[in-house]
């Protein structure tokens, strides 16, 4: 079995069916929740711009009915702190579509919890509009004692809304199992205006800033007595001395506080007044340490239309982000989980930083896209790093998915030739289910068009029509995906078709112009003919260079 997992599938079964007890180290999920859209994977044309035609990846339509009553039910009869955290939410929001939500997610909480480590943690991402809801669920699942941070991250720099303030920023809730959760200490980069601000002085060692060496109100012990004629009781305060570097904790404890100065004082780090007065720290800026990660993140930008990891999906966050939840809750060869993974962030992040993970997402387009986004990163052999589970794997499988779902089937069958689904507007059935998009060498772009039938009744009409389509879009080359074989009148009409040539000197092939491929043959590996010197057909993410270059330091001492 491989280190990592990839599941086709509704995340609460793939948790009760294959996660086992207290396996996982860190959890992030950024579970939907928009009431008034649905969410669309948005793909590059062939000329870099943004296509017009969007594919819905899943539909945000939560709404109670008879699975969100069932689901309340479920939670609600097994008693505790979520039972009633769920009849109150019940009794102040009613039937609501906020309340179909937290009655979803409840049972996926749960789950998380059971599959979650003694030393693991959770993440969980949401925007405004459900945060301080979910915030009150987890209290419930994980205990209020167990909240770390409410974490902000500034995802846009303007927002223009009407009659309220610009709603730019996510929550990202971090919850622990337990009191035994693992910490990395985590340090960003010093802002330049704050290193302006407090370290004003600067001498031969670097910039430093000044500090107290003196704490509030007198003592009558050793840090109540004078040290070098400066006595802190004239100005009713004590001596608070600060670590030693160098120095064990063993060898501090044997030293008297008036030692601890002369020791400091050696090293360079005591400030003394031009004109007397209490002697100070020199607390000297240390740029590789950086400033211990805070909760609001301002320092990670959200991704532009034109940054190089984006890849058209809507609710892509920056790989920055997870990486530094990922530094800080977790080390090397633990195991990651994402169980909305969408267009896979957290797995990419988990694999660049050296960690197992697991990911779970319920549309075959998105689990497509990962595979394709992995492999552009981190070049093809990655694929023998993970499995993919719950993807039609037999033709039965196939056409098991066709009959529960038609269009996800039409999905994962154009993901078999790694083609991109096109959706037409509503009421005009233009005949293309996918495209394909191939240059030449001659830099002129072509494109393959494909037609997806799932049902028994296939016929030469159906040929007839592909070529009709292909004219009309001028495309290079037409693929019908049938679940049956072709009859002879099919594969007859599809010869006359011809074949395309290229006009590059550099490949003699020929391609059928119109071809058949069955879904059993593309389950053996059987490809579309076409010349391969480039498939532009979706974006490519940007290729891991080695090690990637690190944003975040990690400091375990």
């Amino acid at each position: 079995m491989a280190d990592n997992q990839l599941f086709y599938g509704d995340n609460l079964d793939v948790l009760r069916r294959y996660v086992k007890d207290e396996t996982v180290d860190l959890i992030y999920l950024d579970p939907p929740f928009n009431s008034r859209q649905d969410y669309n994977v948005l793909f590059a044309e062939k000329d870099g711009t943004r296509s017009a035609s969007q594919i819905t990846a899943f539909e945000d339509t939560w709404e109670w009915n008879l699975d969100a009553e069932r689901a309340y039910q479920e939670v609600v009869e097994r008693g505790g702190w979520v039972s009633n955290a769920m009849q109150a939410f019940r009794t102040f929001l009613g039937n609501s579509d906020m309340m179909a939500y937290l009655a979803m997610m409840a049972p996926r909480l749960i789950e998380l919890k059971r599959v979650l480590k003694v030393t693991g943690s959770i993440y969980l991402h949401c925007d405004p509009t459900a945060s301080h809801y979910l915030k009150m669920l987890m209290d419930a699942v994980f205990g209020p004692q167990n909240f770390r941070s409410e974490i902000i991250w500034k995802r846009t720099s303007s927002h223009n809304s009407a009659k309220r303030w610009g709603p730019v920023h996510d929550t990202v809730l971090f919850y622990r199992k337990t009191d035994q959760h693992k910490w990395n200490r985590i340090s960003q980069p010093y802002d330049e205006s704050y290193v302006a601000a407090f370290y004003r002085h600067e001498d031969a060692r670097g910039r430093f800033r000044l500090g107290d060496l003196t704490g509030a109100g007198t003592r009558t012990g050793e840090s109540g007595r004078p040290w070098r004629g400066v006595d802190p009781t004239d100005s009713g305060r004590h001596w608070a001395v600060p670590a030693v570097p160098g120095m064990s904790r063993d060898q501090i404890d044997a030293m008297t506080v008036q030692q601890r100065l002369d020791a400091l004082d050696k090293l360079g780090l005591v400030y003394w007044p031009d004109k007397g007065g209490v002697p100070q720290f020199r607390r000297y800026l240390e740029p590789e340490r950086g400033v211990p990660a805070q909760d609001v993140v301002t320092d990670i930008d959200p991704l532009s239309p034109h940054a190089k990891e984006r890849l058209g999906y809507p609710t892509q966050k920056p790989e920055a982000l997870l990486e530094r939840i990922i530094k800080a809750s977790s080390n090397e060869g633990d195991l990651v989980l994402d169980p909305f993974c969408g267009c896979g962030t957290a797995v990419v992040a988990a694999q660049r930083l050296k960690r197992r993970w697991i990911g779970i997402d319920i549309t075959p387009l998105a689990i497509n896209l990962i595979k394709k986004r992995l492999s552009d990163i981190f070049g093809t052999d990655v694929r023998n790093s993970y499995e993919v589970i719950g993807e039609p794997v037999s033709l039965p499988d196939a056409r098991e998915l066709a009959a529960n779902d038609p269009t996800h089937f039409q999905y994962w069958a154009l993901g078999l030739v790694d083609a991109r689904p096109v959706e037409e507007r509503r009421g005009a059935d233009r005949g293309v289910d996918g495209r394909l998009y191939f240059h030449t060498d001659k830099g002129k772009t072509q494109q393959i068009i494909f037609s997806v039938k799932a049902g028994q009744n296939i016929n030469v009409s159906h040929v007839r029509d592909l070529r009709g389509v292909i004219e009309r879009e001028k495309a290079a080359i037409g693929v019908l995906i049938t679940m049956e074989a072709p009859t002879k009148p099919m594969l007859k009409e599809a010869a006359e078709a011809g074949f395309y040539k290229d006009d590059s000197p550099y490949d003699t092939g020929t391609y059928p112009r119109i071809q058949i491929l069955t879904v059993e043959e593309l389950l053996s590996g059987v490809q579309v003919k076409y010349p391969r010197l480039l498939d532009a057909t979706f974006k490519q993410a940007p290729k891991a260079k080695g090690a990637a270059a690190e944003q975040l330091k990690l400091d375990q001492s």
